[in-house]
């Protein structure tokens, strides 16, 4: 099974947003949600802080700050199918 992970902060809207859209993704896509709040590491703040959200696929970045659903929902079509 894929893991997509979203590192987030407390209030975000667009974290909020991306949230909705990968968890509606979910009907369609088998996949676990990791989400970690940057704000609980120095280092994770330093690198994501002005990029949030940020999703990860599979420990790939496939986006950041508006989440693009239709691209993840691809890239998510294609690991299926090297599987």
């Amino acid at each position: 099974m894929h893991t997509i992970t979203l590192y987030t902060r407390n209030r975000c809207p667009l974290c909020d947003k991306a949230k909705t859209a990968i968890l509606e993704m979910q009907e369609q896509w088998k996949f676990q949600l990791e989400e970690i709040d940057i704000e609980t590491s120095d280092e994770l703040t330093e690198r994501y802080g002005l990029m949030i959200p940020v999703v990860h696929l599979d420990g790939e970045e496939v986006g950041y700050g508006y989440v693009d659903k239709m691209d993840i929902s691809i890239r998510l079509q294609k690991k299926n199918k090297i599987k």
